[in-house]
C-alpha cells in the first residue's frame, strides 16, 4: 500500500453526551480507540482533518497511523456517525490491529472493462452491480486498497459472484470461507434495462448492409 494516513489524536477524559457536544462546538470530533489487549480509550480529532480524509476512498481500507500522546499505533477506522441532514462528523471507533492478527476491513470494488464486454457493447445490455464493497479477512501487512472486478469478458446475462473474484494472496471473503456456498452473493450482471427491446445485433448489420447495396444500385 502506497498511500500513508496519519491521525493526530488527543485524549479525553470529559464524557458523555454533553461532553460530546461541546467538543464539537471546539471543532473537534470525539471517538475511541479500543482492541489490541489493551483498554478503551477516549480521544479526539479534528473535525476538518478528519473530514478531509474521509474525502478520500482508500482512507476507509487502510492501515492508520494514530499519533497520541507521542507514540504511534496502527488502527483502523471501524465505525463512523454522520449527522442525518448536516455535513458534520459525530462520532467515529478505531480498532488496534497487530502485525499477527487477521483482521476484516470492508474493501472497495473496483470495475474494469464495462466499456469492451460483449454483453454491453454489442449486446445491448448494461453492468448492474449487487455491491461495491466487500468485507475480507487477512493480516495487516496483506491487507489491499481495493479489489480490482474484471468483466470485460461478460456476455448479456452473465452473472458475477464472490466466488469469482480474484483475491490478492492471503486474503479471504469470511462469507464464503466461514459460511460456505449457500452465501455466495451476485456481486455484478449485465442485463437488459426494465422496458428496453431485445436487439439482434446481426439482422440490423444485415440491414445496414442491404440498404448500402441498395443506394449503390439506385
Amino acid at each position: 500500500m502506497s498511500t500513508s494516513f496519519e491521525i493526530n489524536a488527543t485524549a479525553r477524559t470529559d464524557e458523555g453526551k454533553g461532553a460530546s457536544r461541546r467538543l464539537r462546538r471546539t471543532g473537534m470530533v470525539p471517538g475511541i480507540v479500543y482492541g489490541g489487549g489493551e483498554e478503551p480509550l477516549a480521544i479526539a480529532v479534528e473535525h476538518h482533518v478528519l473530514a478531509h480524509d474521509l474525502q478520500n476512498e482508500a482512507f476507509y481500507s487502510h492501515i492508520l497511523d494514530l499519533k497520541l500522546a507521542g507514540k504511534t499505533q496502527q488502527v483502523i477506522l471501524k465505525d463512523l456517525q454522520r449527522h442525518p441532514a448536516k455535513p458534520f462528523l459525530l462520532h467515529f471507533d478505531l480498532l488496534r490491529v497487530s502485525a499477527k492478527e487477521a483482521i476484516r476491513v470492508n474493501v472497495p470494488l473496483h470495475f474494469t472493462g464495462e466499456e469492451i464486454a460483449p454483453g454491453v457493447k454489442t449486446g445491448g445490455g448494461h453492468l448492474m452491480t449487487q455491491m461495491n464493497e466487500v468485507e475480507v479477512s487477512c493480516l495487516p501487512a496483506d491487507l489491499p486498497e481495493f479489489i480490482e472486478v474484471d468483466v470485460s469478458a461478460m456476455e448479456l446475462g452473465d452473472h458475477l459472484h464472490l466466488s469469482h473474484l480474484v483475491l490478492p494472496g492471503g486474503v479471504e471473503i469470511p462469507l464464503l470461507s466461514q459460511q460456505g456456498e449457500d452465501h455466495d452473493l451476485a456481486v455484478a450482471a449485465v442485463q437488459k434495462l426494465a422496458g428496453e427491446k431485445e436487439v439482434d445485433v446481426e439482422a440490423v448489420a444485415e440491414d445496414d448492409t442491404d440498404a448500402a447495396a441498395t443506394e449503390e444500385e439506385s
